[in-house]
Order: C-alpha cells, then sequence, then structure tokens
C-alpha cells in the first residue's frame, strides 16, 4: 500500500473516533443543548479558531474559490449545515442503538451513488468486505442475541438519521466527484470556506429554535462539549475525512463507518466504565476483517508498493 493510501486510512480513523466521540456528546446532551444551537455554536467555534489561519490563504485562492463557485454552497449545506444538524435532531427522539443500525446504510448508499454519479462501481471484493463489517455491526447492536434485533421500534429520530446518512452520503460523492475544481484548493482553506458558508445556512434555524423557547444554560460542561464538537469533531475529522476521501474515494472511506460502534464502545469503556464483553470482541473483530477485505488489494497487486 502507497504511503498516501495509509495516510488516508490512518486519517479516515481518526475522523471516525472523533465522531464516535461526537455520537457520546450527542446522546449524553440531548437534554441539555437543543440541537440547532449545539450545531450552530459548534460551527462558529471551530470557524473562529480556524480562520486566522485560513484568512490568507482564502485571498490567495479566490481564483480557484469563484471557480468552484455553487460547488461549494451546495457541499456547505450537505456537509456543515445538513449532517450534524439532523444527527442532532434525531438524538432528541430516537436511541442511541438505532442511530448505530441506521448508520449501517451509509457504505451502501455511498457504494451505490459512486456507481450512478462517479461511475466507480466497487469491486466485489469491498462488497463481501462490506457484508462481512455489516454482520459484526449487527452483532454488536443485538449483543449477540437476536431477540434484540427483532424487537426493534422505529420512530421519528429514526427517519431523521436516514436523511443524515443520505446526506453524508451525497456529500462525500460530491466531495470526489468535483475533486478537479477542490483539489487546487488548500484542504484549510477548502474547509475554511464550507464553514464561512454553512454557519449562515443554520442560522434560520437556531433563531427559529430560540424563538420556541429553547435554549441552554452556558454551563462548564455544556461549553466543553460544544468546545469538543468544535475542535476534534469539526475542525480534525473534517479535515482527516476529505483528505481520505480525496486519495481512496468516497465508497471504500464509507467503509471506515462501521468501525463508530466499535470505538463509540471501547470510548465508553474508558471514559464511562462501561464493560467489554465478548460480543464487543466478537463484532469487531468481524468488523476489521470486513473493512480489510473490502479495502486491501490482493497481496499480488502490491509488489513494489510496500
Amino acid at each position: 500500500m502507497r504511503s498516501s493510501s495509509r495516510y488516508a486510512y490512518a486519517g479516515l480513523l481518526l475522523a471516525v473516533i472523533c465522531w464516535s466521540g461526537n455520537a457520546l456528546v450527542a446522546r449524553a446532551f440531548a437534554g441539555e443543548i437543543p440541537p440547532f444551537a449545539l450545531s450552530f455554536w459548534r460551527w462558529c467555534l471551530a470557524l473562529t479558531l480556524l480562520l486566522p489561519f485560513v484568512a490568507g490563504p482564502l485571498w490567495r485562492h479566490r481564483q480557484q474559490l469563484k471557480d468552484a463557485g455553487w460547488r461549494l454552497l451546495v457541499l456547505a449545506g450537505l456537509g456543515i449545515a445538513g449532517y450534524n444538524s439532523l444527527l442532532y435532531s434525531a438524538a432528541q427522539t430516537t436511541a442511541a442503538i438505532n442511530i448505530t443500525l441506521v448508520n449501517t446504510c451509509l457504505p451502501l448508499m455511498t457504494f451505490i451513488g459512486a456507481g450512478l454519479l462517479l461511475g466507480e462501481w466497487p469491486q466485489r471484493r469491498a462488497w463481501w468486505g462490506m457484508g462481512l463489517a455489516a454482520v459484526g455491526l449487527l452483532v454488536l447492536i443485538s449483543q449477540g442475541r437476536w431477540a434484540s434485533l427483532t424487537g426493534l421500534a422505529f420512530n421519528q429520530g429514526d427517519l431523521i438519521m436516514l436523511l443524515a446518512v443520505a446526506d453524508w452520503a451525497l456529500y462525500s460523492l460530491l466531495l470526489r466527484r468535483w475533486a478537479q475544481f477542490l483539489l487546487p484548493i488548500p484542504p484549510l482553506a477548502l474547509l475554511g470556506v464550507l464553514m464561512l458558508l454553512g454557519v449562515p445556512l443554520i442560522l434560520p434555524f437556531y433563531l427559529y429554535e430560540l424563538a420556541q423557547g429553547a435554549r441552554f444554560e452556558a454551563s462548564v460542561s455544556n461549553l466543553a462539549a460544544i468546545g469538543y464538537t468544535a475542535v476534534f469533531a469539526s475542525l480534525v475529522a473534517y479535515l482527516a475525512w476529505n483528505h481520505g476521501v480525496r486519495v481512496v474515494g468516497a465508497a471504500k472511506a464509507a467503509l471506515s463507518n462501521y468501525l463508530m460502534p466499535v470505538f463509540t464502545a471501547v470510548l465508553g469503556w474508558l471514559l464511562l466504565g462501561e464493560g467489554l464483553q465478548l460480543f464487543h470482541w466478537l463484532g469487531g473483530g468481524l468488523i476489521f476483517a470486513g473493512l480489510l477485505l473490502g479495502t486491501l488489494r490482493p497481496r499480488s497487486l502490491l509488489n513494489g508498493q510496500r
């Protein structure tokens, strides 16, 4: 595997780890911070931190930004304003296990979208890898008990989460489809302009939320939650994800989404003292095996690329 691919996959893993923490924050603070407030202030803080570093590059690359034009607004609407606002809204009315289950649709949506939009139909190995990883995810969700799956119920929050997954799949695919317009723009500058365009798109929904009386207390814990989502789930994760999609493609990048419940379980063990059970190890092992099957090329194709 080439070094660029290694860095890309490492970045995808880092992004998923950061977003696993984001999922924990969304669940833990669902009753404390309204969804659009969390989304708005998260991106405002991230933009404030990033802007001093990207103001110069944004000006120097203004012609490339102009060439990308309306495509940047679409990406900002999907990746900045849309996905996380939908996820935080879903967390208000659905269980964590349902969010995890709905997230399993992301690789399938991305695989099909990559074929239809990009003409990049994944190879058979990737489909088998996706299937194996999906089995491992179901083991995690069900805790190794089939009755847990048959007893699941779905509600409005699950439908919102399904929209969020479709939103993110389209964002990832368009990053790849519009690469010729985006590659000339440095990663930090691209993230900065997406934030600049995305925050105003969230503002009307946040103002409507305020008008409905939904507010949050500026406590230490609430501010720390916003700080985490701004630095790690926004700056670090988005830079790593965008780079990974550029290098390995949207379909392979989407497979890393299966690792989110694994990392969530590990973070729960480390931070919350939740024990790791046999089904965690079994499900996690199947997911890793599926990812290796779906993303690594046969040894015969790797000669001279180690």
